[in-house]
């Protein structure tokens, strides 16, 4: 899925998910909504906002594409729906985090993974698209949660994801889900995020 394996990180250089989101996944703070406050001004303009004008109003930068190293592809089309390869959280090239919820990482620490997850998921949509504008409805969310034997709060990490493409594609984005916990994902991965979309 894009790496060698590495060893665990340690805690001590682990990267804060709030600065995650400040410097890799967000441009910085949303001092008094912002972000949302430029998206209604699109709208009340009377402007159609594309998922890629909401991923840049929500302070967002996709990335490219995770380029498959095994046997897969990142993403298939059959008919009117895209199914995409399972999602770790990489960032430019390597894992954000390691390890097991429960054990390694919290529940807000694993949430801000899925949200990595979800938006390199988009990435895989937006390569096979061209648009995101052609996606009709996000249908179906796996998250997949390494997990210790005692950890149940699987769903509320799954949220990070979830959370993340209503952003970006609105009431569109609403999705059916599964969160599944996991005794080991590969590559140490504490999350990874699969979805299927009906598109045009």
């Amino acid at each position: 899925m894009g790496i060698s394996h590495s060893p665990g990180v340690d805690p001590q250089h682990q990267d804060d998910p709030r600065q995650l989101r400040r410097r890799r996944l967000g441009a910085g703070a949303d001092p008094a909504g912002r972000h949302a406050r430029a998206a209604r001004r699109l709208l009340q303009a009377g402007e159609a906002v594309t998922p890629e004008q909401r991923i840049e109003e929500l302070g967002l930068t996709l990335p490219p594409p995770v380029a498959p190293v095994g046997s897969y592809v990142a993403a298939v089309r059959t008919g009117d729906l895209v199914y995409t390869s399972g999602q770790v959280p990489m960032l430019e090239g390597k894992l954000h985090q390691t390890g097991k919820l429960g054990v390694d990482l919290g529940v807000d620490e694993g949430r801000a993974q899925a949200r990595i997850c979800a938006l390199n998921a988009v990435a895989a949509l937006k390569a096979e698209l061209g648009e995101l504008s052609r996606v009709r409805r996000i249908v179906k969310v796996v998250a997949f949660v390494a997990s210790a034997p005692d950890f149940t709060e699987q769903a509320q990490v799954a949220n990070g994801a979830s959370d993340l493409l209503a952003e970006v594609f609105g009431e569109q984005g609403k999705h059916a889900r599964s969160a599944v916990g996991m005794a080991v994902l590969p590559l140490d991965a504490p999350v990874e995020v699969e979805l299927i979309a009906e598109v045009a």
